[in-house]
Parts: structure tokens; sequence; C-alpha cells
């Protein structure tokens, strides 16, 4: 299909988003559960398998398939930044892969869709769990029914998530929002996903998604934007709109984001 980007209708994008991320998803879940040769990253638990490679390799094409010109920032290849302007497509072949290798079902594929820095479609795909999440600016769909965020009020009930991993020199901040989550809220919960996390979030099954980490695009912008579709509150560290350039991410189901945003500063003050 020759076509340019900026051709494709919107509602092309969707259709090329969720069958991209069904593409790789595919190709990951062949390979769960089955051998895998784990490579080292930068660290003892930042790992990559062959699947991640393959996983991405086949969502790029399904995307080059329709848009040969595409610009595709992935997990496993991309290079600087994400673009401001312009079409981009944002990939995470296998997010939560230590949960991949460790034959854990909590990890997903995950394609966005952004034109001039705005999302406009978005697939969180979770073969091993049977979940796949559809967002765009309309709303959010798992597995072709609506979800929003819950609409819980008091954060004595909310289940909120400590996101992104600390890396092993900041472990201090890590038991601080462990610490602070268990005596502000209801409960904790962490999937080891983050794209799961924020999913979840967006379907009302957690009130909260919290992290001082500067995280990667490929780990946060689709579930970042059914988040907000779904009507919730998505900041940075200073209560001010997200981007995938912003430090910290705070999530929430727009209730008592205050609380959120000062428990993720009070873990910032181990810092």
């Amino acid at each position: 299909m020759d076509r340019d980007a900026n051709e494709v209708a919107t509602g092309q994008l969707v259709e090329i988003t969720r069958e991209s991320a069904a593409a790789g998803s595919a190709v990951a879940a062949e390979a769960f559960r089955g051998p895998l040769d784990v490579e080292r990253k930068s660290g003892k638990t930042d790992v990559v398998t062959q699947a991640d490679r393959d996983a991405e390799a086949a969502v790029e094409a399904r995307i080059r398939d329709a848009i040969p010109d595409a610009t595709i920032y992935g997990e496993e290849s991309a290079t600087g930044t994400v673009p401001e302007t312009g079409m981009v497509w944002i990939v995470d072949p296998i997010d939560g892969t230590n949960n991949f290798v460790r034959e854990n079902r909590r990890w997903a594929t995950s394609v966005a869709c952004l034109v001039d820095g705005t999302p406009v479609a978005a697939v969180n795909d979770m073969p091993a769990l049977g979940d796949t999440y559809v967002g765009t600016p309309d709303g959010v769909r798992r597995n072709g029914a609506p979800v929003t965020v819950s609409g819980r009020t008091d954060p004595e009930t909310f289940q909120v998530v400590p996101s992104i991993w600390w890396p092993r020199d900041r472990r201090d901040e890590y038991a601080a929002a462990t610490g602070t989550i268990v005596r502000r809220f209801g409960d904790l919960r962490r999937p080891g996903c983050a794209q799961a996390s924020l999913s979840l979030l967006a379907a009302g099954s957690v009130e909260g998604v919290l992290t001082n980490i500067d995280a990667n695009a490929w780990d946060t912008v689709a579930g970042v934007a059914m988040v907000e579709w779904a009507g919730g509150t998505v900041t940075d560290l200073d209560g001010e709109s997200w981007t995938p350039r912003s430090r910290g991410v705070v999530a929430s189901n727009g209730e008592r984001h205050d609380e959120l945003l000062a428990a993720a500063r009070e873990i910032e003050e181990k810092r």
C-alpha cells in the first residue's frame, strides 16, 4: 500500500495501530514460556531477548506495509528523542521483559501513533492475559467493551502502583515509594509492566500510577494517552501536563490527584 503518512485517515491509523500491535504480540506469544537466550543491557535486571527484537520487527513490518515512509521509534532500535512534529509510531515490543523471561503473563506489546506530538491511537496488547486495550480520543475499549477510570474518591480505598524500575543506586527512592503508598492509600500493586499498570488505571482496576523516574516514551505514551482518554489525569511531578519529556509520571483517576502528587513529591525528597 504505497501512500504518504499525511494521506492516512485517523480511522485507518487506529486500525494500523491495532494490527501492528497484534502482529508483534503474536510473535512474542509464540516465544513465551519457551527457551530464551536472555541478554543484559545496562544492569542485572535490564534484559532483552531475541523475542523482543523479532516482535518489534513484526510491528514495524505491519506499519510499513501501510505507510512505507513511517517514522518508528522503537525500544530496540530508537535513537535520540521522540520527534515533536509529523507522524511517529512509538513501539515497545515486550513491555515487562523481566516478567516475560520469568514466565509471568503480565507483559504487553505497546504501540502508539502520534501526530505533531499528540496521540491519536494507542494499543496495549497482552495476549498471555487475553486482554487488548485500544484507545482513541473517543475513549478506551478492553476486548471491545468500553472502560473508564474508577470513580473512587477516598484515598484510603485507592490501589496505587509504584511504576518504572528504580535502579540499584536509587533504592532509597523505591523504599520511599512503597512506604509512602501504603501510608497514604488503601493498598499497593506492582504488576511489573508500566503499560499494563496504566491500562489497569484506564479500566478502573487501580486508582493511581506514579514514579519520579524519567520514563522512556515506549514505557508510557500509549498508557498515558489511554488514562486521559478514559477520564483520568496525568501530570509531571510539578502538576503540569505530561509529555514524553516530562520528569516523572503521576497518573490518577482524576479524583484526589493532589494526593498522588504529594506522594510522588515525597518520594522525590529521597533523591
